[in-house]
């Protein structure tokens, strides 16, 4: 395990083997760099020694709000039917929090499943990345979600804001602290409450999202047992016109006579309502996810018929079955829950994997592919074996 400052001694050693370059590449045909890292446990064991590891999926966990919303409750608040809703989302429910629910409180719940199910400790997490948006605290929710865990040797956490390809980006960088700063035991955790910031009077927006949490435990493993294979990760600022919930200023403001120029705003900010621009989604994601997939493919010498399972964020049933038709990839192979929760953003891909995982869908040692999109915008993908 890694010092939780990360500190790493002066002498660095590398080993004549390789393991992940930047663009993601990452296959157990390749040996990993061996960083000689100090210790962290206490001064009779700070010596510093070699790191040489992979990592794997070990445990999962999800959790949600009580409060399910149907398409018909949707329709008593905007003209709308369900089969208006149904044929152009795949949607027919979703889950809202509401009452003394609170989003860190479905992340602890998603978590504490993961570690249950991973036979792991509280006091043996070496890091928690919460991967949200929406948090309940301006300044993130991964010190509370520690805090709540009882994580009692104070391991660092933080957030990950990436919208809805949040969960992908925190799995790659929990990979990246095992691989390469010697962490045992990883919490990623994937959890958003969209529904606050949505307009309940657009109904292309109000009818796709609900909210939810979705956790897994990555565990280090010897490099032969490497269950991340390929990744590939992408950002285009250029399109945040597309997709975006900004930061409006108060619009009252109070001047300061004795500073000239020096103006307060009135009150604090608030954060508006989504935008969205559905058909420039909808034409970028058929392009670019496939991309990408293909890509971590290729970084992982693997092809399309040697994978298992298919699971894509969840978040329109339009662009799931685009995206698995221009893949060639079998229907009967895809893993979805769209129906029944709509798009949960960074929770999406956890919970539907932790849902394959509990019904006996996805079974020891299967691959999956991953593909997420989002606001940013941002698109990612990975090839990982479950356990």
């Amino acid at each position: 395990m890694a010092d939780a400052s990360g500190i790493l001694a002066p002498t660095m050693k590398i080993s004549s083997s390789v393991a992940i370059d930047r663009s993601g590449f990452c296959s157990p045909n390749f040996v990993s760099e061996r960083i000689r890292c100090s210790s962290s446990t206490s001064p009779e064991t700070r010596a510093p020694r070699f790191i040489s590891k992979g990592c794997k999926l070990v445990g999962c966990g999800s959790a949600l709000p009580n409060l399910q919303f149907s398409n018909h409750d949707v329709t008593k608040i905007v003209n709308t039917s369900d089969e208006w809703i149904y044929s152009r989302t795949g949607i027919r429910n979703r889950r809202i929090l509401s009452g003394d629910e609170s989003l860190i409180g479905l992340g602890v719940e998603a978590a504490r499943k993961a570690l249950q199910m991973a036979d792991v400790e509280p006091d043996d997490v070496d890091l928690i990345l919460f991967c949200s948006s929406t948090t309940d605290d301006l300044f993130g929710g991964a010190p509370s979600v520690q805090k709540a865990l009882g994580c009692k040797r104070n391991p660092p956490a933080y957030d990950i804001r990436a919208a809805c390809t949040g969960f992908i980006l925190g799995l790659v960088s929990a990979s990246c602290h095992i691989r390469g700063g010697g962490f045992n035991n990883v919490l990623v955790i994937g959890a958003d409450c969209v529904t606050r910031y949505v307009d309940w009077t657009e109904r292309k927006i109000c009818v796709l999202f609900g909210d939810a949490a979705g956790a897994v435990l990555l565990q280090a493993c010897d490099i032969e047992d490497d269950g991340l294979f390929g990744f590939d990760l992408h950002t285009d600022g250029d399109g945040k016109r597309h997709l975006n919930a900004v930061i409006k200023p108060n619009e009252g403001n109070i001047s300061n006579n004795s500073v000239p120029g020096l103006i307060f705003p009135s009150g604090p900010a608030s954060i508006s309502q989504i935008q969205m621009n559905g058909q420039e989604i909808l034409r970028f994601v058929v392009k670019a996810v496939p991309q990408t997939i293909e890509a971590s493919l290729r970084k992982a010498g693997v092809r399309v018929s040697d994978i298992d399972w298919l699971l894509l964020h969840q978040a329109n049933q339009r662009i799931i079955d685009s995206v698995a038709k221009k893949l060639e990839f079998p229907m009967e192979k895809m893993i979805c829950n769209l129906e029944n929760y709509g798009n949960t953003s960074a929770a999406s891909i956890p919970l539907a994997l932790d849902e394959a995982v509990k019904s006996g869908k996805v079974k020891e040692g299967e691959t999956m592919m991953l593909g997420g999109f989002g606001a940013g915008l941002t698109w990612g993908s990975a090839i990982l074996r479950w356990g």
